[in-house]
């Protein structure tokens, strides 16, 4: 398959029940929680936090890869576990990440929806075993990956025979240095013309900073997206992983209002066409 081969008509929305929540069917649903489960006590406080705020769904990284091998790298199964249990008390599904097929039993049985991270993209192997599954898996582009690129990584899966995928837009590397990365708002449009993927988004890595995250996700919102995903810590300025782009609780608060707005807005902006 290649890039000419893709179809110039808008393809069928794809929808993907998890649970109670429905991702494609137009609404937009917000997964938050921090980079990383650091211990019990601060994943079950976001739990709240993210529940309490109206979130659907909670992430947390058990299994963290680093691109420094001195970084913390995730309390591992123990981080799982707790993840597990946040979710389960406040009723928010999870979602966490996958690096290794050894981890995928333990990972099937205590998480809701697996991670593909934007480094696994391209591990073929792995994707193709998460074929055989019937989770969830949350894909998400790498940040060197062209459009083309991540939609024949999703097709690994779906020949798998697991059809439920979301794609997840987290910004692409460019020669751009005010931001951690590119979020490509355009990409959300497109697949979903091409492919119907629900399209998660993912502002805090995208740019790796908390004050911008509110405009991207109106912006995302503008454009379609299905979902979206941001970090949020009790207190960024302690976090073990990526605290530069995490919001604090109170910023949090105030970005799902602007959320919860921007959404309102685009549902009359509808309703008018």
């Amino acid at each position: 398959m290649d890039a000419g081969n893709f179809s110039d008509e808008i393809s069928s929305k794809r929808v993907v029940t998890i649970g109670d929540v429905t991702l494609g069917d137009g609404s937009v649903m917000v997964i938050a929680g921090p980079c990383s489960v650091e211990n019990r006590e601060q994943i079950l406080s976001a739990a709240e936090i993210v529940k309490a705020n109206g979130a659907q769904m909670l992430r947390g990284g058990a299994f963290k890869p680093r691109t420094s091998p001195y970084s913390f790298q995730g309390l591992g199964a123990e981080g799982l576990k707790y993840l597990a249990e946040a979710g389960q008390k406040y009723g928010l599904i999870t979602v966490t990440e996958i690096m290794d097929v050894q981890d995928l039993p333990i990972l099937v049985d205590l998480a809701d929806v697996l991670q593909v991270g934007t480094r696994n993209m391209f591990n073929y192997a792995l994707l193709k075993m998460l074929g055989k599954t019937d989770k969830p898996i949350l894909l998400k582009r790498g940040f060197m990956a062209t459009i083309e690129e991540w939609l024949l990584a999703a097709e690994y899966i779906l020949m798998g025979g697991n059809e439920r995928v979301l794609l997840c837009e987290r910004g692409i590397r460019t020669f751009e240095k005010y931001t951690r990365n590119t979020l490509d708002i355009s990409a959300i449009p497109i697949v979903a013309k091409m492919k119907g993927f629900p399209v998660i988004v993912d502002p805090s890595h995208a740019t790796g900073r908390s004050d911008i995250i509110i405009p991207l996700c109106r912006a995302a919102i503008a454009a379609g997206c299905d979902g979206l995903m941001i970090e949020v810590h009790p207190n960024p300025q302690k976090a073990k992983s990526d605290g530069m782009q995490s919001l604090n609780y109170e910023q949090f608060n105030r970005a799902m209002a602007a959320i919860n707005r921007a959404i309102q807005f685009m549902r009359e902006e509808n309703a008018c066409e």
